[in-house]
């Protein structure tokens, strides 16, 4: 039942976009068609994940296949439920705030593309999450992987979109050929590409690695996972804030859900590939964070923070692979587990900032933070949205991205304290995650303050105005996941459990030694009560204060002047201001001179380009400061050495010269030098 439903799902929504492409590009029909197509797909697949995850699911759908040694085989498993519960919501909400887009109104060329590529986009990774067999994966992932260049590339007549939508396909296709190499090994030593767990036995440790190093490579460079992330930041950041919310909150972890399945598959891993993913975790996290601190574009500071979660998502991934390798199932628990709660976590938090970013670039038309300010008056519902988010990819209770990192964290101490090499990788991490989280509370208020509190930096952001109700609905919906998830997640447990309890191999001799006992429910593991207390006490004191400032600034507002001497007068509350009688925008911290000191303290890695004009006499006219922190992996390593490739080459134009006597005497040397060598 469960895979017939997701079949009939991924048709309906890979089909969405095909009545708008015979509509004019102005008709409203083409934009609501395709949403009640993307909706009731949603409900569809939403319906065959949840099956799945209570346990009602599992069938499998064979279908025949013209394609050699290949088959239609689609089948909803709970790790399967776990990711398409994420891709149809995310993707339906999406579809509700593009209805409102600039895509579909001022650009109306652009939104049949959109529309169309955006279904088989959503189709497409639908698809290679059911696959039971390889080719069907292949081919949702090629969907997929082609799909989103198309939709990056959406305003292909700006230099920058064009830049970041080629940057995005070669990357996307190196990552292709890696999982073309995964299958072919696979089916050379297993003689099938069915997605099912092997025998112990079957994969000798030699080929078992190099499938884990393929898989790494292929499915990393889709999820960002550092270094591999060098396409991402600008293929978030030009792409329409929608598309960017479904990229950033679902594509991405596309290749979360490949690392996942393929370690689902090997009975007995070694202790060394769930050290590589900590160590990897680490390194992304903190460097996501790190380079989203200095960034002043609001999009790309978002797609840099999608980096440093995927760190923490492949942490606690790697933390379940040692679990395995060494027999304790808590460890697996509470390390998958929290990887695949902070998949939704980070789907939900993270595709309500994009989308509220979306709002803010629409009203003010800038991604830049420097010309902001002053929005939360303005955009009052998208500044609440934006909070919301940032308060939950900070990790900070009682929003959901606290639960995740929590159980990461519990998991990580837990390993901690064994005595073996097995404790290393974890003992690195505690502080590492611990960092990530630090960093991200202060990049946070630094872009929540800039953009949305103080005053109008520009005329853009002064003249900003709320967005229509279509795009808020998607807010309000996404922030309250957000809340439901940091306040109840022992309602949502019992899910997660049978994903892990599905990961784990259940033969004998499969990794997980002499362990006998049930598998821990996530909740026996988590202070779920502890957590809804809390949550639910700072609910309650936040309402408090809101209330009580709320009766406070109505009072000062509403309070008379005094009629006569005596009278006792409510001064309202005011601000010190410093002593300025007439403050100005330019008073306020910029995203730069927020940053300036972590920027500097981290020069070493970030490496800033930096210009001063410093402040100089008794009487200055003009001092300005600004820092540009642009990818290492990309600006700094890859086109440079293509770069050095292409120069190197350029050489031999000096034998082109397009003169047939010079071509005929290259010719006489080559005979020459062989008849020389024979």
């Amino acid at each position: 039942m469960s895979a017939t439903l997701l079949l009939v799902a991924i048709a309906l929504v890979s089909a969405s976009g095909v009545p708008g492409l015979c509509l004019p590009p102005r008709s409203r029909s083409g934009p609501a068609l395709a949403f009640l197509c993307t909706g009731a797909a949603s409900l569809l697949g939403g319906a065959a994940a949840v099956l799945a995850l209570e346990g009602r699911g599992g069938d499998s759908l064979h279908l025949p296949w013209s394609l050699p040694g290949a088959e239609l085989a689609i089948r909803v498993d709970p790790l399967a439920g776990i990711f398409l519960l994420p891709i149809f919501l995310i993707s339906w909400l999406s579809s509700g705030y593009g209805l409102s887009s600039p895509s579909q109104g001022e650009h109306p060329e652009y939104g049949r593309r959109l529309r169309f590529f955006f279904g088989l986009l959503v189709g497409g990774m639908a698809l290679l999450v059911g696959a039971e067999n390889g080719i069907a994966f292949l081919m949702g992932w090629e969907a997929m992987a082609l799909s989103a260049f198309f939709l990056i590339a959406t305003e292909e007549r700006r230099p920058e979109v064009r830049e970041a939508s080629f940057i995005y396909l070669a990357a996307t296709h190196l990552g292709s050929l890696a999982l073309f190499a995964f299958f072919a090994v696979l089916f050379a030593t297993t003689g099938g590409l069915t997605l099912a767990p092997l025998a112990p036995g079957v994969l000798s440790p030699a080929t078992a690695d190099a499938l884990f190093i393929l898989a790494l490579f292929g499915f990393g460079l889709k999820a960002g996972l550092f270094p591999l992330q060098f396409w991402l930041p600008a293929a978030h950041a030009q792409s329409p804030s929608h598309i960017s919310a479904i990229l950033s909150g679902v594509m991405i972890k596309m290749g979360v859900y490949g690392v996942v399945r393929f370690c689902a598959l090997i009975p007995d891993p070694p202790l060394w590939w769930g050290a590589l993913l900590i160590s990897l975790g680490c390194l992304s996290g903190v460097l996501g964070v790190a380079f989203a601190l200095g960034q002043h574009d609001l999009k790309r500071l978002l797609a840099y923070h999608s980096i440093e979660n995927i760190g923490i998502i492949f942490i606690g991934l790697g933390l379940a692979l040692i679990g395995r390798s060494t027999g304790q199932i808590e460890w697996v628990v509470l390390g998958l587990g929290g990887a695949l709660l902070h998949v939704w976590n980070h789907g939900l938090f993270k595709a309500l900032l994009f989308l509220a970013a979306g709002s803010v670039v629409r009203a003010t038309h800038t991604r830049e933070i420097d010309q902001l300010g002053g929005l939360a008056r303005r955009m009052p519902i998208t500044a609440l949205g934006f909070l919301i988010g940032a308060v939950a990819i900070c990790g900070l209770p009682p929003l959901n991205g606290f639960v995740s990192e929590l159980a990461v964290f519990l998991g990580l101490f837990e390993a901690g304290t064994a005595s073996g090499w097995e404790s290393a990788a974890p003992l690195i991490a505690i502080p590492a995650l611990g960092f990530i989280g630090g960093l991200a509370l202060l990049c946070f208020v630094k872009v929540f303050g800039v953009v949305f509190l103080g005053e109008p930096r520009h005329s853009c952001a002064a003249a900003a105005v709320e967005s229509p109700r279509s795009s808020l609905v998607p807010l309000l919906v996404l922030g309250a996941a957000c809340l439901w998830i940091g306040v109840l997640p022992g309602t949502i447990t019992p899910w997660f459990d049978a994903a892990v309890e599905n990961w784990l191999p259940r033969a004998a001799g499969s990794g997980l030694g002499t362990v006998t006992t049930e598998i821990p429910a996530i909740a026996s593991l988590l202070p779920v009560g502890a957590i809804t207390a809390t949550g639910i006490s700072l609910l309650v004191a936040f309402a408090t204060g809101a209330i009580f400032l709320a009766r406070r600034r109505s009072i000062a507002i509403a309070t008379p002047a005094p009629s006569r001497a005596g009278d006792r007068v409510h001064e309202p509350l005011v601000t010190w201001g410093c002593g300025y009688a007439a403050p100005s925008a330019r008073m306020q911290y910029t995203a730069s001179s927020f940053a300036a000191e972590i920027v500097r303290f981290l020069r070493g890695v970030l490496l800033p380009r930096t210009t001063m004009e410093p402040v100089t006499g008794m009487f200055p006219t003009r001092a300005a400061h600004q820092s540009e922190v642009v990818d290492v992996v990309l600006d700094r390593t890859i086109i440079p050495g293509l770069r050095g490739v292409a120069w190197l080459f350029s050489w031999f134009r000096l034998l082109q010269r397009g003169r047939i006597h010079a071509y005929l005497l290259y010719i006489f040397l080559t005979l020459l030098l062989l008849l020389v060598l024979n």
